[in-house]
């Protein structure tokens, strides 16, 4: 199977309804809050990609080199931002994914881009493209699902945020949410660090050049899926991927002390609970 036959740039990924209405409010003041917007958009993958698609495009001269949305809001209007928020209004309806809890979905994926972004700031990494890359790395999930049937009857051996999601697709398929991520970012001319994090998160050995921020995404989303699956202390020293650890200098402690959610409160497979500030 190839990628680019199976797969569409022009993918729409849902955006949570509750934060579009937030934005869209903000928007609509006299003097809209631009570290709020930025703060919005930063929790929600559907419109970080658009923003950073549209910020990247040879318009502006600036592929390749906005990372996250604090940089692209510096380029773009804040009219073209509400186009884009308004559009996004405007599909909340069809905001369905086949086997896939959305409000799940977009909770640990901004868990997952928090936990990249700090350890990023450990390892002297850049954190604003950590955040992004930790944001995004999953969209692939969405696509696949979109685009194959197949994507889906896999839920039978694992679901679309398991651990072992990415190797049985592989196997499956021949290629994983992963290279699907990467794939949907070089389309949008994403920067490469981003792009490349996203191909080798899965192995970042993988890769000719070593690209720690491939370790940095790997580590975020295992943090992030042992967790969300309620593994035990043993079950997560079991699964931790240690050689990454190593080369980028880390333990699995100094990996579980990046916690930006209270996960006492939470139950495996529901819902994360945000904190109040949050989108």
């Amino acid at each position: 199977m190839e990628l680019s036959a199976l797969l569409s740039p022009r993918f729409v990924i849902p955006s949570a309804p509750r934060l579009v209405a937030l934005l869209l409010a903000e928007l609509a003041q006299q003097r809209p809050d631009l570290r709020r917007i930025d703060q919005f958009i930063s929790t929600d993958p559907a419109l970080t990609t658009r923003v950073l698609q549209a910020a990247n495009a040879s318009f502006f001269k600036l592929g390749g080199q906005v990372h996250c949305v604090s940089e692209a809001l510096a380029v773009l209007r804040l009219s073209q931002v509400q186009t884009m928020v308004s559009s996004a209004a405007a599909l909340a309806s069809f905001r369905s994914m086949p086997g896939l809890a959305l409000p799940q979905f977009w909770a640990y994926s901004r868990d997952c881009a928090r936990v990249a972004r700090s350890l990023a700031g450990l390892v002297r990494q850049n954190q604003q493209a950590a955040f992004t890359a930790g944001l995004i790395h999953a969209v692939g999930v969405m696509a696949m699902r979109a685009a194959m049937p197949q994507a889906i009857a896999l839920d039978a051996d694992a679901g679309p945020l398991e651990l072992k999601r990415e190797r049985l697709e592989r196997q499956a398929f021949g290629f994983g949410y992963t290279q699907a991520s990467a794939w949907l970012a070089q389309q949008w001319h994403f920067p490469k660090v981003i792009v490349d994090a996203l191909q080798y998160q899965f192995a970042p050995f993988d890769n000719v050049v070593y690209e720690p921020l491939a370790g940095v995404v790997h580590l975020a989303a295992w943090r992030s899926r042992a967790r969300q699956a309620g593994l035990t202390q043993n079950m997560m020293a079991v699964t931790f991927p240690s050689a990454v650890a190593e080369v980028l200098g880390v333990d699995i402690d100094m990996v579980l002390q990046q916690d930006p959610i209270d996960w006492s409160a939470q139950m495996p497979g529901r819902p994360l609970i945000e904190p109040a500030s949050s989108a």
